[in-house]
């Protein structure tokens, strides 16, 4: 039998007695097991945590001032400006969407600032502690330094993502809901959706525009051609009578431009939903390569400036070469670079990001100056690459002296 004193302490070397029905009270950072609570050293990063990174980035207002203007202020400004133009003289100038818009701005514009931006970020995001002073600070909370370097990236990538997503938003909408009410073929304003027998019709009715325009062959002395178009950008090329003779032959050009790979059967007004999805999903996965990049390379040199700098050099300079040069006995190594193969996924409607817009075709396509590479092999290769500057980020982060 247990006593105890009057002062309700227990004897010594006795486990204090509870009452019936009385719980036992769990100390502080123990669970009722008596395992710890505290959860510091867990390499699994909180919600806590991604949430302090995001505001930390918010904070930083040039940086998101320079996001906002790239991702989104150009964009919308050149599209702003183009519907302005089409406003005030429709009789010079297109209208503001169209397929062809589309493809410059998505091969070329987007990607290429959407990956400089977001390698921006990733660098810093990964030296921002260390340029600041507060990697001892977060050192001696007794957190664990892979879920500190795990915590910035989908810190960085709930900013990055969202925005690139606006700007590219923005020109899907105005290529979609301001194209053009007809085809424009060589500046030949075309109805949309004539078979083969229609188009045939509507070039009888409009020979001479159609010859001088449409014809690759030398063009009959009879017919006298203008040197610039005397319809208005905004409405269908209008009709014109000519001789029979004039009418055969550019009924001959009609059906010979109707299924040829750049005719009328392959203009589209403004682009297809699946290409604004894979064109969209493929300049995510651009940003999101950017950011990982940033963030190792970053975390690993202990600054900002330097890999800013070398990234751009990277994107501006030698990825074009790499994209459109086969190097000889080195084409294993360029295949092994993430740029290539992110091109390698570029969707096939679009044009080569390092070619001039409408001469090169899409990677698998017409024009196609990319290395033999398969979908798989890229893909293989991008996950090696987010995988290989984690991992290295990461563990100069975790042997970093605090």
């Amino acid at each position: 039998m247990t006593t105890t004193p009057a002062s309700g302490a227990p004897v010594p070397g006795q486990a204090p007695q509870t009452a019936p029905g009385e719980a036992l009270e769990t100390p502080p950072g123990q669970t009722a097991d008596g395992h710890s609570r505290d959860r510091r050293g867990s390499p699994v990063p909180t919600a806590g945590m991604i949430a302090s990174r995001i505001m930390e980035l918010r904070k930083r207002r040039g940086l998101m001032i320079a996001l906002i203007v790239l991702n989104i202020g150009f964009p919308a400004l050149f599209m702003l400006i183009r519907l302005l133009l089409h406003a005030f003289a429709p009789r010079a100038n297109q209208p503001a969407g169209n397929d062809i818009i589309f493809k410059i701005l998505v091969a070329g514009f987007l990607p290429t600032f959407g990956f400089i931006m977001a390698a921006t970020v990733g660098c810093t995001a990964g030296s921002r502690d260390l340029t600041e002073g507060m990697f001892r600070h977060l050192v001696v909370t007794g957190r664990s330094r892979l879920a500190l370097y795990l915590a910035r990236i989908p810190a960085g990538l709930a900013i990055v993502v969202p925005l690139v997503a606006i700007g590219y938003t923005i020109v899907c909408a105005v290529s979609v809901f301001a194209a053009p009410a007809f085809i424009d073929d060589s500046n030949v304003n075309i109805p949309p959706g004539l078979s083969r027998a229609g188009f045939e019709n509507w070039a009888r009715d409009r020979a001479v525009p159609v010859i001088c325009l449409l014809y690759n062959g030398q063009v009959p002395g009879t017919v006298t051609c203008a040197g610039s178009a005397g319809w208005s950008k905004s409405a269908v090329t209008p009709a014109q009578p000519a001789p029979a003779a004039l009418e055969a032959l550019a009924v001959k050009i009609a059906r010979q431009n109707y299924s040829a790979q750049d005719g009328y059967a392959a203009i589209f007004r403004y682009p297809s939903n699946s290409l604004m999805i894979e064109a969209g999903l493929w300049i995510e996965l651009d940003a999101a390569v950017g950011f990982i990049l940033g963030l190792g390379l970053a975390s690993l040199m202990g600054q900002r400036t330097g890999p800013v700098i070398l990234i751009i050099v990277f994107q501006i300079i030698l990825m074009p070469i790499l994209i459109g040069v086969a190097i000889p006995h080195l084409q294993d190594l360029q295949r092994a670079v993430v740029g290539l193969a992110v091109a390698r996924l570029e969707p096939s409607g679009l044009p080569v990001a390092a070619g001039l817009p409408g001469v090169t075709g899409g990677a698998g396509g017409p024009g196609n100056t990319l290395l033999p590479e398969s979908a798989t092999q890229a893909s293989c290769v991008i996950l090696a690459w987010l995988a290989g500057w984690t991992i290295l980020g990461a563990w100069r982060m975790m042997t970093r002296d605090a």
